[in-house]
């Protein structure tokens, strides 16, 4: 069974997007759905053609979190509960360690695995009703990929401890008003401003757009960054586009890049 759909939103602007294909259940997410959508990031992490990458989700909901449908059968053994937890923790490192930048298209609902997701990307641009939260303390279970790192760091301390330990939902307006959603928009015009904000970052040099990614997404301290960065920078210069970029910018033209 297809659990996604991947679309060429606009062939000019080296753009694709992947999008849940689970309607009748909020695209609701298991380890089928997981594993097709690693499978999906990986073919596209080798196409250099794609700069910049779109999650979304069909129908009313972006994700409503896990299939709990499957965890009430209670028809997992050890082994596979602990399989089921390695490879939906994976798909966040996937997306936090891929090498372009992701946009998290919001609409209905986030949560869960599915508000997981969201922070595990780079960009997140929501519906204005969209909602967004984690109720996996509520009942009985704990957030995984990453979030209680990635939270505090968006949105502070104080609203991470609501938001994880009171299970308490945000809507889009109210996430971009706190620093956790880039923007949010009203649900007509959600598509246009993600494509808008995608073709904004294909604008940018490859190369040096995942450098910033890996940098922005690396935990050390200062002397450690400072050795990345002086790395980043070299490498840059040793593209095609950095030599686009410096002429560019003496005869005052946009640049383009090739991503080499």
């Amino acid at each position: 069974m297809v659990y996604m759909s991947i679309a060429c939103l606009d062939p000019e602007t080296h753009v694709r997007e992947i999008r849940l294909n689970c309607p009748e259940r909020l695209n609701a997410i298991d380890e089928e759905v997981a594993i097709e959508l690693n499978q999906a990031f990986g073919e596209i992490a080798r196409d250099e053609d794609i700069r910049v990458v779109i999650l979304s989700g069909e129908g009313r909901a972006f994700c409503a979190g896990a299939n709990y449908k499957r965890h009430a059968q209670n028809e997992r053994t050890m082994y596979q509960r602990r399989e089921y937890v390695r490879i939906l923790l994976d798909t966040c490192r996937n997306l936090y360690r891929f090498p372009k930048p992701i946009i998290a298209s919001v609409q209905g609902y986030a949560v869960g695995i599915g508000a997981e997701m969201c922070l595990n990307c780079d960009f997140i641009v929501m519906s204005d009703t969209a909602e967004l939260g984690f109720p996996e303390i509520g009942i009985a279970t704990m957030v995984g990929g990453g979030v209680t790192m990635l939270l505090p760091r968006l949105v502070g301390l104080a609203r991470a401890r609501e938001m994880l330990m009171l299970g308490s939902r945000i809507t889009g307006k109210y996430a971009a008003e706190i620093g956790l959603a880039f923007r949010s928009v009203p649900t007509a015009t959600l598509k246009d401003e993600t494509l808008s904000l995608a073709r904004k970052l294909v604008n940018q040099a490859p190369v040096s757009l995942s450098s910033a990614k890996q940098l922005l997404n690396t935990d050390c301290d200062y002397e450690n960054i400072l050795t990345l960065e002086r790395e980043a920078v070299l490498t840059c210069m040793m593209t095609e586009d950095w030599q686009e970029g410096v002429r560019s910018f003496a005869e005052k033209r946009k640049p383009v890049f090739r991503g080499r």
